[in-house]
């Protein structure tokens, strides 16, 4: 435009009439207090809020009013260990050699939709086939519905451990994957396979510490890296500015991830007291996924849902999971939240809230693991709270959870970054 008035005056008119939503709410939860705070309106404009102002409050004839007012509204919430590809049944693991990659884009928009829908609008994906970076990228460009996505890429394992692609297959399948496969067996494999990751588009890094529940292999607990390739991996991942988590079983396993600087330690299931001790030490978080062990329990009750090695492993492993989340808790271990989703369904992952409750810790801190504590721990400090500034993910439910935890299974509404996806 030449005229440069007439630029201005229409920049003007534009920033005048752009649209604010404004969510009149009965009652907001503020997770770092846990308080409540009864008939507040949050301003959003564009994907941040502006304000949160007392009062049920209207703005201009432009601008869009929600009407939240018998509702309690939390800020979106984070599941730090999901994997968006996949989810249990009795034919996953001959999809393996059956499902193309764009089989496995397809379904797992539908688990992303889910999520979503759940009130998770962030997740950290722990491995996948690398289909799990696609997606991310195709979320964030608005392609597709889903939460915001931290991923791992491909886990990291070694020969034979718990996320060796090639486990359970054919002689002449099984081949012999290396750091481009995600497969470690010394200190210059791990850097190698933590720059590959980073190349292909990574965020974060996980690796399999110990034996796993539904690998196709016969032990469930074993430490399966030394310390040297652990620290190796650590130390790159923090090179390249990336979050490291090791799956956990056994005990074992678990101490030499600590020692080698892991941040968080998934699963923990046979986790020893001076273990816990360490993880207080080394200011390590678990993530505790009681949903997966529950859900593992009861699918190797099926018959002929899991296959016999793996049915066996999860009917020894599931079930002691939340007695050792209540330990490590009331030890004083750092505790953040995350279900495993893909082992449970996808859109579940609010019964999580239930599972930490009922093993002993208070409402307002399984709220905390999941909003302010997961949020700090991604390095997002523009997500987890409800304030002035922060990025608008903010989600609604009927009841009070402090009163009513399984209320949080029901959300009833959903933003993201100032859109609604459910009201």
């Amino acid at each position: 435009m030449k005229n440069p008035f007439l630029f201005l005056l229409f920049l003007a008119i534009g920033i005048m009439n752009a649209q604010e939503t404004y969510l009149q709410c009965g009652n907001i939860l503020d997770v770092e207090s846990g308080k409540l705070l009864s008939e507040r309106t949050i301003i959003v404009s564009g994907n941040k809020i502006k304000s949160i102002v007392s009062g049920y409050v209207a703005g201009n004839d432009s601008d869009k009013i929600i009407d939240l007012k018998s509702k309690t509204i939390l800020p979106g919430f984070i599941d730090m260990h999901v994997h968006i590809e996949s989810e249990s049944s009795p034919s996953r693991y001959l999809e393996s050699f059956t499902k193309n990659e764009a089989d496995i884009a397809f379904q797992s928009t539908i688990y992303a939709k889910k999520t979503l829908m759940a009130g998770f609008t962030t997740v950290r994906d722990l491995g996948g086939s690398g289909v799990n970076i696609s997606l991310r990228d195709a979320i964030n460009k608005g392609t597709i519905v889903g939460p915001r996505i931290f991923t791992a890429g491909k886990a990291l394992a070694s020969t034979g451990g718990h996320a060796d692609p090639t486990n359970g297959t054919r002689n002449d399948l099984m081949g012999d994957p290396g750091p481009k496969e995600g497969v470690v067996n010394s200190p210059g494999d791990g850097r190698k396979a933590v720059r590959q990751r980073y190349k292909e588009g990574a965020d974060v890094i996980k690796i399999t510490a110990t034996g796993g529940v539904l690998s196709v292999a016969k032990n469930g607990q074993n430490p399966q890296f030394t310390i040297d390739e652990i620290r190796a991996i650590t130390k790159t991942a923090d090179d390249y500015g990336m979050l490291t988590a090791a799956h956990a079983h056994g005990d074992e396993g678990m101490q030499r991830a600590i020692l080698g600087g892991i941040k968080t330690i998934e699963h923990g299931t046979l986790m020893s007291e001076e273990t816990m001790d360490l993880m207080v030490k080394h200011k390590a978080f678990m993530v505790p996924t009681l949903s997966a062990g529950r859900e593992a329990a009861r699918l190797a009750k099926i018959p002929n849902f899991l296959p016999p090695v793996v049915a066996k492993k999860a009917l020894e492993i599931g079930p002691k999971l939340e007695a050792t989340f209540s330990r490590a808790y009331t030890k004083g271990v750092s505790i953040a939240f995350g279900t495993d989703s893909g082992v449970s369904p996808h859109g579940d992952n609010g019964k999580e809230f239930i599972y930490m409750y009922n093993a002993g810790m208070p409402i307002i801190e399984t709220l905390q693991s999941a909003t302010i504590t997961n949020a700090k721990l991604l390095g997002e400090d523009e997500l987890g709270q409800l304030k002035e500034g922060y990025i608008a993910d903010i989600i609604a439910v009927d009841d009070n959870p402090l009163k009513n935890v399984e209320t949080l299974t029901n959300v009833v509404f959903v933003m993201k970054e100032g859109i609604v996806y459910k009201q």
